[in-house]
């Protein structure tokens, strides 16, 4: 007789407390032991359900649906374990009822838990499992509480009548003996059956260890804390029924019964049909004639604005836009579409009603005059040759998607308004899950096996940083990786585990923009997640998975570009009201503006949408882009494809008249192609003229050419085959040749593999182009808004700031008096720095800040200010940042800004102070009498107790605006040795010339990307700053390796090498062959450290304290001469060897501050 066995409880990775069972693995493995079915428990939730059902009917094998959950006991006074399996659809129903309250009402620390009441009313269709040892039957008879064990075992077989087991285990676990003894002597008394379970949570014995660090993992703990529970054996694999049967041998039944539980669970899932919400529509028409309705409404509107009615021509125009709409609305009538198209139209609608800025459209939806018409999407699908069937093919039944961009600042709106219209119950947002990833998993592994933080960080940085990037490949990849993991022991036991777990799901977490909309509720076809406080619900089906489940899925996405577009119109028509002129409308902007194609043939595309990366630059300034078709085709070149292929090449070529326009080919072409193929001068570029050719040329409708695309795309050899005999026999029917369709076939098919959606890049386009006309015509207030919405990442602030600069645009430091939270626009279109850009400043101070301002009107000093912001806001640390970052200048005393900062930092705590008194006179009643009086006191120069403070240096002074606002905004780091430069190297950056012989300049590192050559060595491109202009340094690996240690940003430089045009930025560019700091210059050019002294100067102890000064910087090689003046004689003295210093800067800076920074003199030869 064969054994048989069923495995009830299995936990998978997806269960993330535990587990470590991946899912394609255990359906295979089940299979290959001849299991007729397995189930899958995962902790209280069903986040793998879908992808095990199909994966286990895929192998062949019967999938039963449960899930662990713990319930809250009637006499524990805990939470104890239940397996919950679903016998039929009312059992997975109630299932999915109960974990989903579990997380929404059910919450305790955190962790899911079922009340006890809740069983009796969702017990129907569910067959339970009593949790072993650790449920609540299990508890009370480990604990010798034999009566409890039985009115809580009579119980539970009330609620599940004949369908609840008492469960057995053998893993090597304490207590498991005693608890099976007492749990069959039960059994025996209330007649209820037992059953065997392995309480599998991972699939080999070996992989033990591994599960125990994924635990550790999640718990936060490491394997060796002698607190950490150890709730797991190595026997809790996936056994074979062998094993299953020799280890309960003496219970045959128990096995038995998996078995006959198997067959009782009996749950068919339905996949790829799918259900839309109810859209209210006028009473007396149905959901078709009312999307007819309203699209020939909005189709009226929009022929309306796109042309003169009364020009020649027009009837014929309006012909064509309509029956394009009437063959459209067919197809979504006759695929049952109408409602998703209405449900999208409203909340769009509602969008731009409420004032938040909308996408034009992205991906295939573009392709669609319905969508047009109904204002989901702002492209003439007409207009730009965009086809519908690439987004709704007849002859291929798929959901539609629409990808809707809206403004980051007000998706969350849209989302709320969804929620409130069809039901806060029927709405939901998608799960995603965050997986162990190749340098995460590694420093993860470390930390819980007790290695120490450095080893884990060489190990992570070790491995490249590269979008799916995985532990295989980087070994391969990196030779000095495969060298460290052979010589050290640790490295390699931590790299043994991490790839046990590398990809395994370790969190959940929120799709970005992912949302469902059920017809009833949401738990009618997923259960929900939420987070311990109910907040961030989610369905507990990923994307896929819940379009699977039958709900359709809108795309609610956050394009930052939007709001950057909406920040900079909303400043433009602040000033336009002012003036009393039309207010802009950014879709209203003319397409063909000249001066915006110039500065984009410039390549002056920073922070132009999609068009602001180096390599897009490149190829901006190869193609010269003079018309918006041309924006849109980079779009579609700016991908691997076309780039490596010489697509980008020809194209070019062809633009500029450098090689002859085909359609497509000199030698394969026809002049039935040209239509589809002129805007791209010939070349295939979009998937839609692929389509476009096969109906052109082969005869295909528009959904049988876009099934060719996708074959094409997917390159099946057979398909292709098909494919190619039914283009040309098409070909050969509308009478051209075998020849000529057989060689067209293989250009399309050459080229569809890079063709890209035209519709998206269409929509892209029109985003890059509305960036690129407001920064032509309104830069302030687009660089204002650019910058105002990545004030939270300083490196992009610092290029924006830069790319101000080289734009010429009028940058002000921030300012109490005049800025605001957000970076603003001045009266005469300068930029003002946001207040809420200084670091250490929160939203709450600036604001605190503002509306003191408004209501008193502009602060007059630091003591006014101190005195009108509540302090408890704008506290001490705040008040040090804006002083620092300039924020004061305008109110603080007379003199140069490095002085006024000084003074007022002096200053700060008798202002601080003076205010806190002010607040405690006002709050007792005594304003009039003493509060106006202190203020008042020092009113004629209130800084005056502080005035003697000494100036900050220009590096005090930049190094205050480094630290508050992450650059130096009044000045360079330049600045400080800038006399000593021009007598050390008079060569500038502005001066110099392509040359082969060497020269030598000196610069701030103000860009550096390091990169690895194909050997794996590392090399360098730097942007050297001078202030005269800016030099492109490549130090290359021989030269990166030797002067490494001072290659840094913000680093100052001298470099000598050749140079030579760099063709990209049309400037120049240096191969160093030399690098040195500024001391290390200063110290083999500097022929003596000259000091200037009187006899006033010299009294008793002069020289003791003289040679104090000098330190630790003696020893060094720089000889020291004093310059001695007498009121009857001057001269020079020479000091000895033993008086030679390290010039360094701070003894310059300490000299200077002792004699005075004209008297210390650096003297080259």
């Amino acid at each position: 007789m064969t054994n048989e066995f069923v495995h009830l409880r299995l936990h998978s990775e997806y269960s993330l407390v535990d587990g470590l069972v991946r899912i394609k693995p255990l359906a295979k493995k089940v299979a290959e032991m001849g299991m007729p079915a397995v189930a899958l428990t995962d902790f209280n939730n069903f986040f793998g359900l879908i992808k095990f059902y199909k994966a286990a009917q895929g192998s062949g094998v019967k999938p039963i649906l449960g899930a662990d959950v713990l319930v809250s006991s009637l006499s524990e006074g805990t939470a104890t374990q239940l397996v919950l399996l679903a016998a039929d659809d009312k059992g997975y129903r109630n299932l999915t009822q109960l974990i989903s309250r579990a997380y929404l009402e059910g919450q305790r620390q955190a962790i899911p838990v079922i009340e006890h009441s809740w069983l009796t009313a969702h017990s129907e269709g569910l067959i339970a499992l009593s949790g072993g040892r650790l449920g609540e039957i299990g508890i009370a008879l480990v604990s010798g509480r034999e009566a409890e064990a039985k009115a809580a075992l009579v119980k539970m077989m009330s609620i599940f009548p004949n369908r609840f087991y008492l469960e057995l285990q053998r893993t090597s676990r304490s207590d498991e003996d005693d608890y099976i003894h007492s749990a069959v002597s039960l059994a025996q008394q209330c007649d209820c059956p037992v059953v065997a379970t392995n309480d599998v949570r991972f699939i080999k014995s070996s992989e033990f260890e591994a599960h125990e660090a994924r635990v550790c993992i999640y718990e936060g703990r490491a394997l060796d804390d002698p607190r950490r529970e150890r709730r797991y054996s190595e026997t809790q694999y996936l056994k074979s029924p062998e094993e299953m049967a020799e280890l309960f041998s003496d219970i045959p039944e128990a096995l038995e019964n998996s078995v006959e539980i198997a067959k009782r669970c009996n749950v068919e899932l339905t996949f790829g049909e799918y259900f839309l919400p109810d859209y209210p529509i006028p009473e007396g028409m149905t959901i078709d004639e009312f999307l007819i309705q309203v699209s020939e409404e909005g189709l009226e509107a929009r022929l309306a604005s796109l042309f003169d009615s009364s020009e020649e021509g027009y009837s014929a125009k309006r012909d064509t836009y309509y029956k394009r709409l009437k063959f459209e609305l067919d197809i979504i009538i006759q695929m049952g579409f109408p409602g998703y198209f209405l449900i999208v139209m409203d909340f769009i609608r509602w969008s731009k009603d409420n004032k938040i800025p909308v996408g034009p459209g992205r991906g295939s939806g573009a392709g669609s005059l319905v969508a047009y018409a109904l204002k989901i999407t702002d492209l003439d699908p007409i207009e730009y040759d965009l086809l519908f069937e690439r987004f709704l093919n007849p002859e291929r039944v798929s959901m539609p998607d629409f990808d809707i961009d809206f403004c980051m600042e007000g998706r969350d709106k849209v989302i709320a308004y969804v929620a409130e219209r069809y039901g806060r119950n029927a709405v939901s947002q998608i799960v995603t899950f965050g997986t162990m990833a190749a340098k995460a998993v590694v420093r993860d592994v470390a930390r819980v096996q007790g290695k120490s933080y450095g080893l884990a960080d060489k190990l992570s940085k070790l491995i490249p940083f590269e979008v799916g990037m995985t532990l295989e490949k980087a070994v391969e990849e990196e030779d000095s990786l495969k060298e460290f993991l052979k010589q050290d022991d640790e490295a390699s036991e931590i790299w043994s585990m991490a790839l046990q777990l590398e990809g395994i799901s370790r969190n959940c977490g929120k799709h970005a923009g992912g949302v469902v909309i059920a017809p009833t509720q949401i738990t009618d076809f997923s259960p929900i997640y939420c987070d311990d406080t109910g907040s961030g619900m989610v369905t507990q089906f990923d994307k896929n998975d819940v379009e699977e489940a039958g709900l359709i899925k809108f795309d609610f996405l956050g394009l930052r570009t939007l709001t950057i577009i909406d920040w900079a119109v909303q400043m433009i028509n602040k000033d336009r009201a002012a003036n009393s002129e039309d207010l802009l409308n950014i879709e209203h902007i003319p397409l063909d503006d000249h001066k915006t194609f110039q500065l984009m043939q410039r390549a002056e595309t920073t922070a132009v949408f999609q068009l602001e990366s180096r390599g897009m630059k490149d190829l901006i300034k190869k193609l010269g882009p003079d018309r918006f078709e041309d924006i849109v085709a980079l779009v579609a070149l700016f991908r691997p494809g076309p780039l490596q292929s010489g697509m980008v090449d020809d194209f070019i070529n062809r633009k500029k008249g450098r090689a002859e326009v085909s359609y497509p080919h000199s030698q394969y072409q026809h002049e039935c192609l040209k239509p589809a193929l002129e805007p791209t001068y010939g070349i295939i570029l979009y998937q839609e003229q692929v389509m476009q050719i096969a109906q052109e040329m082969g005869g295909y409708t528009l959904g049988g050419a876009d099934l060719l695309r996708r074959a094409m795309g997917k390159k099946n050899a057979d398909e292709m085959a098909k494919q190619r005999e039914l283009f040309v026999t098409g070909a050969i029917e509308k009478g051209h040749s075998q020849g000529l369709a057989s060689n067209i076939f293989d250009l399309m098919e050459k080229f569809a593999g890079y063709g890209f959606n035209k519709s998206h890049s269409a929509a892209y386009a029109l985003v890059a182009y509305q960036t690129g006309w407001l920064k032509t015509h309104y830069p302030a207030e687009f660089m204002a808004a650019t910058m105002s919405s990545d004030m939270d990442k300083t490196d992009k602030v610092v290029t924006f700031i830069d790319e101000c600069r080289s734009m010429e645009l009028d940058l002000l430091p921030p300012d109490v008096n005049r800025g605001r939270y957000q970076f603003s626009v001045g009266e005469q279109s300068q930029v003002i720095y946001g207040l809420g850009a200084i670091k250490g400043l929160g939203e709450g101070p600036v604001e605190n800040i503002i509306q003191s301002r408004e209501q008193g009107g502009a602060f007059t000093d630091l003591f006014d200010f101190c005195a009108r912001v509540d302090g408890r806001k704008v506290n001490k640390r705040a008040l040090e940042a804006l002083i620092r970052s300039g924020a004061l200048d305008e109110i603080g005393p007379e003199g140069e800004i490095g002085y006024r900062r000084a003074v007022m930092l002096a200053a700060m705590d008798q202002a601080l102070k003076m205010a806190e008194q002010q607040a405690r006179d006002v709050s007792s009643g005594m304003t009039d009498l003493f509060g106006g009086a202190m203020v008042e006191s020092n009113q004629q120069n209130p800084y005056v107790s502080s005035l003697n403070t000494k100036p900050f240096t220009i590096r005090e002074r930049l190094g205050g605006e480094k630290d508050t606002l992450g650059l130096y905004l009044t000045g360079h780091p330049i600045d400080e040795y800038e006399d000593e430069l021009k007598y050390m190297l008079p060569q500038r950056i502005v001066d110099l010339r392509s040359d082969k012989e060497k020269t030598t300049v000196y610069g701030m590192v103000v860009g550096m990307r390091v990169l690895k050559n194909k050997r794996g060595d590392s090399f360098a491109f730097i942007t050297l700053d001078d202030k005269s202009g800016r030099l492109e340094l490549s130090v290359w690996a021989d030269q990166f390796d030797m002067y490494r240690s001072i290659l840094n940003k913000d680093a100052l430089l001298v470099v000598k090498g050749a140079v030579s045009e760099d063709s990209f930025t049309g400037g120049l560019k240096m191969v160093a062959e030399s690098v040195q700091s500024i001391y290390e210059a200063r110290c083999s050019k500097l022929e003596k450290l000259r000091v200037s002294v009187s006899k006033a100067d010299i009294g008793n102890g002069w020289v003791k304290d003289f040679e104090s000064s000098l330190g630790e910087y003696k020893d060094g090689s720089c000889p020291i001469v004093l310059e001695y003046s007498h009121p009857t004689a001057a001269g020079q003295f020479s000091l000895g060897d033993q008086w030679r210093v390290h010039p360094k800067d701070e003894l310059i800076t300490r000299l200077k501050d002792q004699f005075g920074s004209t008297n210390v003199n650096l003297d080259y030869g």
